[in-house]
């Protein structure tokens, strides 16, 4: 109790300051914040009722009220583009937060109306401090893309007439940010206050987590750092005639705009389009992964976020990667272990494998490793089981040529199912792996859908073709067992 009286200075100083940081925009936030509660709540009495009217019985998640997965959901998704953007990365986060909240947040989309050209225009010209025809040649008003955050056009540069795509933070939108990531931070000082038990989860050290994350998704200088820092790698490895990362036009890209050079081509899901571009695409995939698991070692980060919208056979039939928005930093130590579990699960050694996740993650008690291992054996033997649907759709050109197209879609609630049963079962064992572990296990859950596509009868993880793990790999597995 002593500690805690002690601590109440430092508590009130702390919130003082980060409302001094927030400034009015938070007394608005918090005005909209209620509103989204009282939104969400009229909807929560009404399913309420609804269900107590129809069976008289009442769901587990009615009980919760709005503390129920799909009512924080829907709240988040009210709150717009701060909220929507935690949503996602409580998604994308299975090693930090409940299994029910990843699962009900993989429903929250990244999608937005678009922002009003006007707008788009004046914020482009207030970051160039000059006329957009001094800069680009035309901007297309028609957006590409509206994300929640940003919103993407289509451009000509005026001295090149290199064809160009800009990225424009929406307007508004780093004030509301601060100020939500401030109210998140200040609620979960008070709770770790008020319940110190919440400590043993690192409450505060995860939303610091958060706020840093998200804060550098906003500031398009950290994503053409990125992005430039990947093109390094590809120059230094030289593998230019391999693969691309969009050139950044420095001149006219701020904090709050991006101008990058246009890539054209197609996503590696486009089965059609692929096979007119290049005679082989399982030779692409293999480029594709040599070039991405590369970048895990001689690269200051990786591509952690490679959907199909994101990684694209270009039309000169080299691999692009695109967005570099979200990437990952891998330490050494995570990285050791992270090679002896991919050789580990090539091989299905479980043994190796469960010593692999006892190094990477972290516990305070001594773990059966027998006992673990045959708990993974059970989870990745179903790898094999998740449903895939090949989808073929055919349309017709303006010579009357028949196209096929071919499509694979696999369930994403089966993959992050999978996921979250390696998680629940390294808890059970008293692990929690760090975040990194949890972007990497992502991307190849997407690079498993591209090789089912692309090369249905290889194995990613044993090909001799490409270069998962380095010449430390043995040496490193004789260690673990």
């Amino acid at each position: 109790m002593l500690d805690r009286i002690n601590e109440l200075p430092k508590l009130v100083e702390d919130i003082l300051q980060t409302s001094i940081n927030t400034g009015p925009r938070g007394a608005v936030r918090l005005v909209q914040g209620i509103q989204a509660v009282i939104g969400v709540g009229s909807e929560w009495l009404n399913d309420f009722s609804q269900r107590t009217d129809t069976t008289g019985g009442i769901s587990n998640q009615l009980q919760l009220g709005l503390l129920s997965p799909p009512y924080v959901r829907r709240l988040f998704e009210r709150m717009g583009a701060t909220y929507i953007k935690l949503g996602q990365f409580i998604a994308s986060a299975p090693t930090l937060f409940p299994a029910e909240y990843v699962e009900e947040f993989q429903k929250c989309f990244d999608r937005a109306p678009p922002v009003p050209f006007s707008q788009i225009e004046a914020i482009i010209r207030e970051e160039l401090q000059r006329p957009l025809d001094a800069v680009y040649e035309y901007v297309d008003p028609v957006p590409i893309a509206s994300a929640s955050i940003a919103q993407v056009h289509g451009a000509r540069l005026k001295s090149s007439g290199q064809e160009v795509v800009i990225k424009v933070l929406k307007p508004g939108i780093e004030d509301v940010l601060v100020a939500d990531l401030n109210f998140i931070y200040v609620v979960s000082r008070i709770l770790e206050f008020l319940n110190p038990e919440l400590r043993r989860t690192s409450l505060v050290g995860i939303v610091k987590d958060i706020k840093e994350s998200m804060l550098e998704e906003v500031d398009f200088r950290k994503e053409a750092a990125n992005m430039e820092a990947f093109r390094r790698y590809i120059e230094a490895m030289g593998l230019e005639r391999q693969a691309k990362a969009p050139f950044v036009y420095t001149h006219c890209s701020t904090k709050r705009i991006l101008t990058m050079e246009r890539l054209y081509g197609v996503p590696l899901t486009d089965l059609d389009s692929i096979r007119s571009l290049v005679p082989d695409p399982e030779l692409s995939l293999v480029t594709a992964l040599n070039v991405w698991f590369g970048s895990l070692i001689s690269c200051e980060s990786f591509h952690a976020d490679v959907h199909a919208g994101n990684l694209w056979l270009l039309r000169d039939g080299r691999i692009g990667f695109l967005d570099f928005g979200i990437v990952g930093r891998i330490s050494p130590r995570t990285w050791a272990a992270m090679e002896v579990f991919l050789a580990s699960f090539a091989t299905q050694e479980y043994e190796a494998m469960a010593s692999a996740l006892i190094e990477m993650g972290a516990t305070g008690k001594d773990v059966d490793v027998t006992a673990f291992a045959r708990d993974l054996e059970k989870i990745f033997s179903s790898i094999q089981e998740l449903d895939t649907e090949l989808v073929i759709a055919s349309r017709r050109g303006p010579d009357s040529a028949a196209a096929v197209s071919a499509n694979v879609v696999v369930d994403d609630r089966q993959m992050n199912a999978l996921f979250l049963d390696l998680v629940r079962v390294s808890e059970s064992y008293g692990l929690r792996f760090p975040r990194e572990f949890a972007l990497l296990m992502k991307q190849l859950l997407y690079f498993d859908r591209y090789t089912r596509l692309l090369a249905p009868n290889m194995n990613m993880l044993q090909d001799d073709r490409i270069t998962v793990v380095s010449n430390r790999r043995m040496r490193n597995m004789n260690n673990f067992r």
